[in-house]
């Protein structure tokens, strides 16, 4: 099945991960966060929190129709803390308005937040503010402000060395080493910023101000190459925080960019990405996991999208490295600490979706006359889970079992080619709740029950809806029923 590891490869995924799961120690989880807003200066607002490091940039929460004058609160899971997010409202200035959107970028770690705000002039200090004595958002303003202050009189030295034409004069020397001791001191003044607020998680950022050395000698082709050799210097892959910004993106971007400044034919540009991909992996691998993980996640992207062969090639190494925490590897380490939380005993994690038929499902309010179900996830493109389910159906017909126990099938199909097999399948198989998760083994359904192959059974006590068992063949599924 191409939406995940089949059956036969799952002990070998286990065996291959066990030592990883074991001595990692990733996020510390903080407790959930709740942020009260107090709406101002609008008709109406639909609010939204999106997570501005997510690839999908899908809302993690939002509340409909908060009034001029009202007070709501959003919960921020801790699971997902600290981090940068996006604060959108969708707000009407009258009942008969168009919505319309604004956004407020923040940062949230572990306090909780209180904001009034007014939609239209959420970025502007005098109508949107936090409470007193919030951290991290005042924190990075107040950094912000005073390294725009510092940047730009580096800014107006480095335009002058640009551009100066006698740059052989005294004066041009006398203005190169101006510049060194003003960029020596901006540093040294990072260092001592980042040390400062090192208790926020806002302090992570700093480190992309960081301004490497330029050479003010050469052409441009060799101030370039001065930058490559410079470029990671004041940066601190241990910090696995870097993953949580979205600015370690952007800093990755234009460390790119200065390769594509020198990629003048295709050829070339095959060369050197994948220079510039293993110079920068390498610089992550001596750093926190995650944060090589990222890295290379970062280049097969690059690669992937612009079909660099040779710059897959180079990742082969990194990809099979068990220190290498790519996104999939996270994603698979967590499920198999998961599924250690799915006991007997344990409540089943509910599940909210529609049926092959357009009728919602929902295991919690669910009602049955059955004293068991049986939720089955597989796949019809899966020949263990199609054999599985033969088995499974031909048995659960007969009267008897029938009425004791009630199955209830969730597809991880996706492709079409899946669907058309899912879909033939199905139809075969009367009498049964058949649901398909349309994300396969990234869908929300599988996450919560941890599923990273098929076919995967899960006995619940109809009544309590708590785990009975967990078999994997039919003879362990039926020495479970009482």
């Amino acid at each position: 099945m191409n939406s995940g590891i089949q059956k036969t490869g799952y002990l070998f995924v286990i065996s291959c991960l066990i030592l990883l799961t074991t001595p990692l120690k990733l996020f510390a989880q903080l407790s959930d966060v709740i942020i009260t807003i107090h709406l101002r200066g609008v008709y109406e607002s639909k609010i939204s929190l999106l997570g501005l490091t997510s690839k999908t940039f899908k809302p993690v929460t939002e509340v409909q129709g908060i009034k001029n004058g009202e007070t709501t609160s959003i919960t921020v899971a801790g699971a997902i803390l600290p981090g940068e997010f996006v604060l959108r409202f969708d707000y009407k200035e009258n009942e008969s308005s168009t919505p319309y959107p604004s956004e407020k970028y923040m940062f949230i770690n572990d306090q909780n937040l209180e904001l009034w705000v007014s939609p239209k002039y959420c970025n502007n200090a005098d109508s949107t503010w936090f409470q007193k004595d919030e951290r991290e958002n005042i924190a990075f303003a107040r950094f912000s402000k005073e390294n725009g202050k510092k940047k730009e009189k580096l800014g107006l030295l480095q335009n002058f060395l640009l551009n100066y034409d006698d740059t052989g004069s005294l004066f041009y020397q006398q203005g190169i080493d101006e510049y060194e001791q003003r960029r020596q001191s901006f540093n040294q003044w990072l260092t001592t910023q980042t040390e400062q607020d090192k208790a926020l998680f806002v302090s992570a950022l700093y480190c992309f101000q960081y301004v490497p050395q330029i050479p003010w000698k050469g052409d441009e082709n060799e101030r370039t190459k001065s930058l490559i050799a410079h470029y990671f210097d004041g940066m601190d892959f241990k910090n696995p925080l870097l993953i949580k910004t979205s600015d370690l993106n952007k800093w990755m971007d234009s460390y790119v960019n200065l390769y594509g400044q020198m990629s003048t034919s295709v050829a070339l540009r095959d060369s050197l990405f994948p220079l510039a991909g293993k110079t920068a992996i390498e610089k992550a691998r001596n750093g926190h996991p995650m944060v090589y993980g990222w890295m290379v996640d970062y280049f097969y992207r690059g690669y992937e999208a612009n079909g660099i062969d040779a710059g897959m090639k180079i990742l082969e190494p990194y990809l099979n490295d068990p220190n290498c925490l790519t996104s999939k590897r996270q994603e698979i380490t967590r499920r198999l600490q998961g599924m250690e939380t799915l006991v007997a005993g344990s409540k089943a994690p509910d599940i909210t979706m529609k049926d092959k038929e357009g009728t919602l499902f929902e295991l919690n309010t669910l009602k049955t006359g059955s004293k068991y179900i049986l939720i089955l996830f597989w796949s019809a493109d899966c020949s263990h889970c199609v054999e599985l389910t033969d088995q499974l159906y031909t048995w659960q017909q007969q009267a008897d079992i029938r009425s004791k126990i009630m199955v209830v099938p969730v597809s991880l199909d996706e492709t079409d080619t899946e669907i058309k097999a899912w879909e033939k399948k199905t139809a075969q198989m009367t009498g049964w709740r058949h649901l398909r998760a349309a994300e396969g083994i990234r869908s929300k359904v599988a996450s919560d029950y941890y599923v990273l192959a098929t076919p995967v059974m899960i006995l619940l006590d109809a009544q309590t809806r708590k785990i009975i068992a967990s078999p994997n063949t039919m003879k362990e599924l039926t020495s479970s029923l009482k």
